[in-house]
């Protein structure tokens, strides 16, 4: 499948119960091409009414955290694991991620990043390994099929617990870091 072939059957899913209930499809946002890739669990409330991923509170927490470390929605990707907004914000259930997964999956596969950058646990589950602890082992990284995969802390949770934003930022500069180290065109500021 092609970029705008994905999106298109992606917009028209009805993979999961999820399509029942959502008011848009949030495919993802920012640039096809880009080396970097952040993925989170799904859509929110503001996200479900826009269409588009993190544009809620955790949303400007997240454009914050990138302009730590030099980035933006221009030079990024941001995806998550499932394109619905689950009810009430829960966590998505694994028939809902799993029927997603082949967007996430050829999501990734155009766009070929350097590093993805799990949001919170549930993405880390998913992607990095099913007993992946976010507590003990944010910041660390791990390699597959020549992809660097870290993950941070999840925007909303900061939001929560701000108490982790120390240690977030410690963990943006390690990304930053590693920008520097295996991007070509990212901003290397």
């Amino acid at each position: 499948m092609e970029w705008n072939e994905l999106r298109e059957a992606c917009l028209s899913c009805e993979r999961c119960a999820l399509s029942e209930t959502r008011t848009n499809v949030v495919f993802g946002a920012g640039s096809a091409d880009a080396e970097i890739m952040f993925i989170g669990e799904g859509p929110g409330e503001q996200e479900d009414k826009k269409g588009e991923p993190f544009v809620g509170r955790a949303g400007k927490l997240l454009d914050e955290m990138l302009a730590i470390i030099d980035l933006d929605r221009t030079n990024i990707y941001i995806a998550n694991m499932v394109k619905c907004r689950p009810p009430r914000n829960r966590d998505p259930l694994t028939i809902e991620k799993d029927a997603c997964m082949v967007w996430l999956r050829e999501q990734t596969r155009l766009i070929r990043p350097k590093i993805i950058v799990c949001l919170g646990r549930i993405a880390a589950v998913s992607i990095i390994r099913e007993d992946f602890k976010i507590s003990q082992e944010h910041g660390q990284w791990t390699q597959r099929d020549g992809v660097w995969i870290t993950a941070l802390y999840h925007p909303a949770a900061l939001l929560r617990d701000p108490r982790r934003r120390p240690e977030t930022f410690d963990d943006l500069k390690a990304i930053q870091r590693k920008i520097r180290e295996v991007c070509d065109h990212t901003y290397k500021g």
